[in-house]
């Protein structure tokens, strides 16, 4: 294992940048991989291109006989680009993408065939699903599961496959993927939205939620990534020791790209571009090997699409690159972890950002609406939020020292802060004068003003206000971002709902509708209070003040996953048609499950390497210095020789010391683990993986990471971080 270590070492040396050349503009290539409204227009006949757009505009459904047309200008469209074959793209609970290839091609008689795709084809596939997780919605015997075209979300081109999205749902109709709760949450945030909506512009009749995410990862060499097991098994470095140069001198952030990274992220860009991913900002992050890339905001759904495409897409690339992506969380120990930073927020068919401040009070007015309105469902579902990021990856970072804490709060800055302060002082019981009135909408006509120089964001804060949108900060990188953005789009929808029925009985009562928005946020704004905090979430301090103000710190993923049993939260999912107490029960049941397994994993191969790899290497080691002992006590006497050679058999010492704890740490990870696997109940082993298995890891580690520093160099089996971490 040395020699495999030092050749893929040397082999890094030799790396040159493969040359990616583009002819003409950045522009040219954008889309033209993708069967987008353009093409339909080119391919549909007017009629069907109307009916079309309105489905995907609307949700109205296509008939057979459009849905006929529409496979055959796909077909016709992907038979031009080259495609042979078709899929239905879709995103099962493994949190990763699936896709089944089929040929377009169908015989009609001895030595002849066409290519056919046509509209039952394009609407609706039966994938086996025996093998996709379910959380017992089904019988391991009943394989059946189908998957639903997505019209929304536009057909696109893998090579030489036409990529269909859909949803994923079992023989008797409950989800088994992401997109579609997604999906049914967007349609509650329009509809909860839209109603509110009325109040200020009667023009908006819809309300699109975007999303713009932030994706990090590292980058490694892809020999060095095939000599440490760990990293190809679970995405990180289960044993490693902090190099003598880490991030400490801040020098990579925003550094000059080296030239292979730069090489690698033109291509994975420019395939973004072809296939409609509208990637802008790339640079470098905190970390060594730690990058970072960004598109436009787009619809939601859209967005998390491209945002599965890029992930596949980047692991793809950085194989032809000699490179490997990691996008594990907290791949390497000591130095920054990986997010995926989620920008979301409220569009109206107007073209209006409701979270953004308009240049007149009414226009602010309808934002504090909404402004207050998603603080108040982050107060009251606080767990939900962090139960909806909650990974075993994720554990590693959130509280780490780039990323926010357990504790879910939100972050608005000062200025938005005494805005919101003085409104809750402000408003008057019983009905207010003119001259209140007045008061009121001077002040909340300052807010353009106020929020100019006042739209920094709290890096500390899981959920900061930024302007014109909040940034869940909390996701993981390995994320599917649906599963936050299915709780946002939840959570405000319903909150929209109760603060539209109290306005309403309001005006009911008499009172103005201003005054009766204003009157029923001064109530929002109190009750929401605790949940907004302006300091460091990294501090001790936050830790202690937030259980003051009764704040939840569900530290790791099987307690964060124990608020899905809370009776409150079965309601809302049900209540709002997004997931079925039985969709949302299995659903806990796969994290669990999911849970369990990764940390199983990285036990077992913690073991394995302490085993196979790291105690041989030890051993050689110790026997060299046993030899060098031997026969300094061999050529100056036992007495004489001893005495010269106390250093070598101090390391010995210190070697021996750190071997022996690291076996018996090693067995009893081993004896709690056999005791875990005969657990049952999949709550009850994902804690005991967590309390009872996982709290061995860092003791293994700690002591391997001791004699990492203290084995001749030459034995080491596994790379170490300082030849990882640098990419040359």
């Amino acid at each position: 294992m040395a020699t495999k270590r030092l050749n893929a070492y040397n082999d890094v040396l030799n790396r040159t940048p493969k040359s990616v050349e583009l002819d003409g503009k950045l522009s040219d290539l954008f889309g033209t991989l993708v069967f987008h409204s353009d093409v339909m227009r080119e391919y549909l006949p007017s009629d069907t291109y109307k009916s079309m757009m309105e489905a995907i505009n609307s949700g109205a459904r296509l008939d057979r006989k459009l849905a006929d047309q529409v496979a055959t200008a796909m077909k016709d469209w992907a038979l031009s680009k080259g495609a042979t074959h078709y899929t239905h793209w879709f995103q099962p609970l493994t949190g990763t993408t699936a896709e089944k290839h089929d040929a377009f091609l169908k015989p009609i008689g001895p030595g002849r065939a066409i290519e056919r795709f046509d509209g039952d084809m394009l609407v609706q596939q039966e994938p086996d699903a025996s093998s996709f997780p379910n959380g017992g919605i089904r019988n391991t015997f009943e394989a059946r599961g189908y998957t639903a075209w997505d019209p929304s979300s536009p057909a696109f081109l893998i090579g030489k496959t036409l990529c269909i999205p859909t949803i994923f749902i079992s023989y008797t109709g409950e989800s088994l993927d992401y997109k579609t709760p997604l999906l049914r949450a967007l349609h509650c945030i329009d509809k909860a939205a839209v109603d509110v909506c009325q109040y200020f512009d009667k023009n908006v009749n819809k309300v699109i939620a975007t999303l713009g995410w932030e994706q990090e990862y590292f980058l490694v060499d892809q020999a060095l990534f095939n000599a440490r097991p760990d990293l190809m098994m679970t995405g990180r470095a289960l044993f490693g020791h902090a190099p003598a140069k880490g991030q400490q001198l801040e020098d990579h952030y925003f550094g000059s790209i080296p030239e292979r990274v730069n090489a690698f992220m033109r291509e994975f860009e420019m395939e973004s571009l072809r296939l409609g991913i509208p990637v802008t900002t790339r640079h470098n992050e905190v970390a060594p090997n730690q990058f970072e890339c960004a598109p436009i905001f787009e619809e939601c759904n859209l967005a998390n699409d491209h945002n599965l495409l890029l992930m596949d897409l980047m692991e793809k690339i950085a194989r032809k690159h000699d490179f490997r992506v990691l996008l594990h969380e907290k791949p390497f120990a000591g130095v920054n972890g990986s997010g995926k930073h989620n920008n979301w927020s409220l569009g109206t068919n107007t073209g209006v950002n409701l979270l953004a401040p308009g240049k007149n009070p009414k226009s602010n007015l309808q934002f504090l609406t909404f402004f207050v309105n998603t603080i108040m469902a982050i107060h009251d579902n606080a767990d939900l939020l962090r139960a909806s990021i909650a990974s075993a990856g994720n554990d590693h970072r959130l509280g780490a020292n780039e990323a926010p804490p357990a504790i879910i709060s939100a972050f608005i800055g000062s200025s938005l802060t005494t805005l919101l302060d003085d409104l809750e002082k402000n408003i008057k019981a019983g009905k207010m004068t003119p001259q209140d009135k007045t008061e009121l909408k001077l002040n909340i006509g300052k807010i353009p003003q106020i929020l100019l120089d006042n739209t920094d964001r709290n890096r500390t804060s899981p959920f900061a206000f930024t302007g014109n949108k909040f940034e869940f900060r909390a996701v993981g990188s390995s994320a599917n971002c649906a599963s936050a953005m299915i709780v946002i789009n939840t959570i405000v929808a319903n909150q929209l709902i109760k603060f539209k029925k109290a306005v309403d009985a309001r005006i009911n009562k008499g009172e103005g509708k201003d005054e009766a928005i204003l009157k029923e946020l001064q109530v929002l704004i109190k009750a929401s209070k605790k949940i907004r905090f302006e300091g460091n979430g990294y501090g001790d301090e936050w830790v202690k003040d937030a259980e003051k103000r009764g704040l939840s710190n569900r530290k790791d993923t099987p307690r964060a996953l124990q608020a899905y049993h809370d009776k409150s939260i079965e309601q809302l999912f049900e209540s709002m048609g997004v997931l079925s107490p039985r969709e949302l029960e299995a659903r806990r049941e796969i994290e669990f499950d999911g849970y369990v397994l990764k940390i199983q994993i990285e036990s077992r191969l913690m073991g394995d390497l302490v085993n196979n790899n790291i105690i041989p290497a030890v051993l050689e080691y110790q026997n060299k210095l046993i030899q060098n002992i031997q026969g300094m006590m061999a050529v100056f006497g036992d007495k004489e020789g001893k005495a010269m050679a106390s250093t070598q058999i101090d390391i010995l010492k210190q070697v021996n010391l750190h071997l022996t704890a690291m076996k018996s740490a090693s067995e009893k990870m081993l004896a709690e683990r056999k005791k875990a696997n005969s657990i049952e109940d999949v709550e009850k082993k994902a804690l005991a993986y967590c309390d009872k298995v996982k709290v061995h890891f860092d003791e293994i580690r700690y002591h391997a990471d001791k004699l990492e520093l203290i084995v001749e160099d030459e034995l080491w089996p596994l790379p170490k971080f300082r030849e990882l971490l640098f990419i040359r």
